[in-house]
């Protein structure tokens, strides 16, 4: 079983930066593709990036590509989201998942490919 933790979300104005984190309690994350969602109310969950357990590779939504970056640390127990520019549409729950791989370039950007999931932080950006 792993228990992912999220952090560092928040009340920003639009046009700000934020970084999520998102560790796994007692664990290393190696062997695991990473990525995070995210859910607007009254909105299904939608993928936002991913990355590779390697770190090799990574996948962004439209919509966040070139204004977020996901990255592992060099330990590779952290995963991170560092969001710049941010839009009040980018506003939402953000998750982290994880899906254990034997696959060291794989990403995953579907929701059922992911075994794992944290319990969300929230990000709120005001116009």
């Amino acid at each position: 079983q792993v228990q992912l933790v999220e952090s560092g979300g928040g009340l920003v104005q639009a046009g700000d930066s934020l970084r999520l984190s998102c560790s796994a309690s007692g664990r290393t994350l190696s062997g695991y593709a990473m990525g995070w969602f995210r859910q607007a109310p009254g909105k299904e969950r939608e993928f936002v990036a991913a990355i590779s357990w390697n770190g090799s590779n990574r996948k962004y939504a439209d919509s966040v590509k070139d204004r977020f970056t996901i990255f592992r640390d060099g330990t590779r127990n952290t995963v991170n989201l560092q969001m710049n520019s941010l839009r009040p549409e980018d506003t939402a729950v953000y998750y982290c998942a994880a899906a254990f791989t034997f696959n060291l370039n794989l990403v995953r950007t579907t929701y059922g490919e992911y075994e794992y999931w944290g319990q969300g932080t929230q990000v709120t950006v005001s116009s």
